[in-house]
């Protein structure tokens, strides 16, 4: 990609163009943001340094690129974590700048940045690259700082320090000292204080005199004065304020301009600055939808009752719904207009209850073609907007499923809801080296009450964000390492473990791989666990799922989706779970307690909050149950039968770890499209198993809700994805 590179002088922004190169990038331009007033070293910004701002006009000349700069007229107006357009904001100016770029280079499609820590400062380039449909690039995003330091330092970056203010560092002694002169200062602070070595913490500043990029030439400092902001005893703050520079041309090398002023003020341009003008009180854009959505409230006035499908859970403060289009003798009018109805469905009910899509916690999308990603992706985001979530988009994970073999449209949509607003979410649009940013329009994780749920992840490489080589073991090991990735960010002083860790398998693996996949997944969550104190694999007794499905985006092999408990409280655990009613099974179902049924179960528990269950049902175990009940009748006649020795199996799970039907937030039964059997079909047998188990407990609330998800084949594992029914249920205390 073509990109431009936001600069400020410091070390970050010249490094972060390097990596952008090392990623097969082209910088062609520079972008700029400095002071209104050229006597100001310092501004007041939560967003741009500007101390060292006099010298920045000569990068261009260095680099022999083009420097577009415009003068900050905005202030720090919206200081909340996520930003919003807001008139008269700092933010603004950048827009503007970037804007006016892309006008002057419609080649370039991409924004490097130098951003390392701060979630303040990569949201905001975030939404200003979103609004002007750029790339934000930010390789520098959540890598270790001293091995940043070194790696700097290492490559030829030669930056001096222009601003201190941390204890330990003296102004008079440190500043215009090389960084280079100072790392071991650094780390012998960091053991000391905790400073961030990088500076990330506001303790130093650094401005860039050269480095592998200035293939022109190398600024060379002539005279400076120190200036003392703060003379604490503690932690004195001084800046560094340039009287006089000039340009030292390299080898075989001809001048463009020559900058060797003492005022630092009136250069001559030499064609490649440009100063960007323009208010950013008055050209602040509007956020655009990418549709109206309200435009199409008369769609589902055009769609059958018995068509459209929704079923919801009775959960007070969480609660799943699901929704799905039954398939109409009549050719369906594609995938664009079968999400529609679906989110619009999703979205009436979700008001009908007092949320809307910012109480949304996680979504499966399953489509029924994969090739049509990109479209599901314009479609949904037109109603599931950040404007819509201040509080960060809902995580996502989208698989292909053989949705019309079981007579069902285009699309299916299944959310998880919660009534408050205490999720933390992680959305990085960036393209980084640390994990990799979303292929739509969905966050990377939400944690909810201790509950995290990531994002369906891939084995893309972060920085080049392409699928390794090398087949599906090699994408699982990367997949697993993006989720570790993703996971760190939520790490709790406590604990953090998993509780369900599911895998999706193309149906391109072909079967003599499945094994390598099983034996990879295990083996490296096993040396996760070992390297770290909190891992994906760690105290808990995780459940593994299996799914088998047609079709994975970008056309991957495999995608995990793990769910992780982040434990907050080491005291709450400890406490004793008040025993819930068990529910009466009803004596014409005629199951008695047998050893083997634990062989069916897999069971992750934290006592008093979290009830998670497995029952994988395999064609021995169904043909067992059928042959003791029912004779030698076909087991494919009696998905009943088998759907109530699940229930039966998970109401004494749940009666075992004290929990109840009204703790449920969700109930998936996978099964096959080999069964023959449409997902009506498949509801109305639920439904009446859950009826007459309601009906034998007339005093207790039986939660009707479950999802009923057509795959290939599901299983415990990749080698074993043959089961009649699988059943993965979660429970959560309120």
């Amino acid at each position: 990609m073509k990109v431009v590179a936001l600069v400020s002088g410091g070390k970050d922004s010249c490094f972060a163009m390097m990596k952008s190169i090392q990623y097969g990038h082209e910088i062609v331009a520079l972008a700029n943001l400095m002071p209104a007033d050229d006597s100001v070293d310092e501004l007041d910004s939560y967003m741009y340094q500007t101390v060292g701002h006099q010298i920045i006009v000569s990068y261009a000349e260095c680099m022999g690129i083009p420097l577009f700069r415009r003068r900050i007229q905005g202030s720090t107006r919206h200081q909340k974590l996520n930003y919003r357009i807001t008139p008269g904001d700092e933010v603004e100016d950048m827009y503007i700048l970037l804007n006016e770029v892309k006008r002057q280079l419609p080649s370039v499609t991409a924004v490097c940045s130098g951003a390392i820590a701060s979630d303040y400062q990569r949201l905001r380039v975030e939404s200003v690259c979103s609004r002007l449909g750029l790339v934000s690039l930010a390789y520098l995003w959540k890598q270790d700082q001293s091995l940043l330091l070194h790696e700097m330092i290492n490559n030829g970056i030669l930056a001096i320090t222009v601003k201190v203010a941390a204890m330990g560092l003296d102004p008079l002694k440190h500043l215009g000292k090389e960084l280079s002169s100072l790392d071991s200062d650094l780390h012998k602070l960091k053991r000391l204080y905790g400073i961030n070595v990088c500076g990330e913490g506001g303790e130093y500043e650094t401005l860039t005199l050269d480095c592998p990029l200035f293939k022109m030439a190398r600024i060379v400092l002539d005279e400076f004065k120190v200036v003392m902001h703060s003379s604490d005893s503690i932690a004195p703050v001084g800046i560094l304020h340039p009287v006089s520079f000039h340009l030292k041309y390299k080898e075989k090398t001809s001048s463009l301009g020559i900058c060797d002023n003492t005022n630092l003020v009136d250069h001559e341009k030499v064609g490649l600055l440009f100063e960007i003008q323009g208010d950013c009180f008055q050209n602040c854009d509007a956020l655009q939808s990418v549709a109206d959505a309200s435009s199409d409230n008369h769609i589902l006035n055009d769609v059958p009752d018995n068509r459209l499908q929704i079923s919801c859970s009775r959960m007070e403060n969480t609660f799943s719904m699901c929704c799905w289009l039954q398939d109409s003798c009549d050719t369906s009018p594609g995938l664009q207009d079968d999400l529609k109805i679906v989110l619009r469905k999703v979205e009436s009910e979700l008001l009908a209850r007092g949320c809307g899509w910012k109480n949304v916690l996680y979504i499966h999308l399953y489509l029924a073609n994969m090739n049509e990603f990109a479209l599901a992706n314009e479609t949904y985001v037109s109603f599931i907007t950040q404007e819509k979530c201040p509080f960060g988009v809902p995580s996502r994970s989208t698989i292909e499923l053989p949705l019309q073999q079981v007579r069902l449209g285009n699309a299916y949509i299944e959310v998880l809801v919660a009534n408050d607003q205490t999720k933390r979410v992680l959305h990085v649009q960036s393209i980084s080296s640390w994990a990799p940013s979303c292929i739509g329009p969905y966050s990377q994780a939400t944690l909810h009450k201790e509950i995290l749920y990531m994002a369906g992840q891939l084995g893309l490489n972060p920085s080049t964000m392409t699928l390794c080589s090398g087949g599906a073991t090699n994408e699982l090991e990367q997949a697993l390492k993006n989720c570790e990735a993703v996971s760190e960010c939520f790490r709790s002083s406590v604990s953090t473990s998993s509780v369900i860790f599911v895998t999706y398998c193309s149906t391109r693996i072909q079967p003599e791989e499945r094994k390598r996949i099983e034996d990879k997944l295990h083996g490296v969550l096993e040396e996760m666990r070992d390297s770290n104190k909190d891992s994906l694999s760690k105290l808990l007794d995780t459940i593994f799922l299996s799914i088998h499905v047609p079709n994975l985006p970008k056309g991957a092999l495999v995608e995990v989706k793990p769910i992780l408990y982040v434990q907050e409280n080491l005291d709450t655990v400890a406490e004793t779970p008040h025993e819930s009613p068990k529910l009466h099974i009803p004596t014409s179902w005629g199951f008695q307690h047998e050893r083997w049924h634990k062989s069916c179960i897999q069971k992750c528990i934290v006592n008093g909050k979290i009830c998670a269950a497995a029952l994988s049902m395999t064609n021995e175990l169904a043909r067992n149950i059928c042959s003791c009940l029912l004779g030698n009748q076909i087991m494919e006649d009696h998905l009943e039968l088998v759907s109530k020795f699940c229930i039966y199996l998970l109401n004494e799970v749940l009666f075992d770890s004290a929990f109840c039907w009204e703790d449920l937030k969700n109930l998936r039964f996978y099964f096959p499209t080999s069964l023959n059997i449409t997902l009506e079909a498949g509801s109305v047998i639920f439904s009446r198993v859950f009826n007459e188990l309601a009906e034998s407990n007339p005093t207790i609330h039986v939660d009707k809700f479950f999802n009923l998800i057509p795959v290939l084949g599901a299983g415990r594992t990749p080698t074993s994805m043959d089961d009649i029914l699988t059943c993965e249920l979660f429970a959560q205390k309120s």
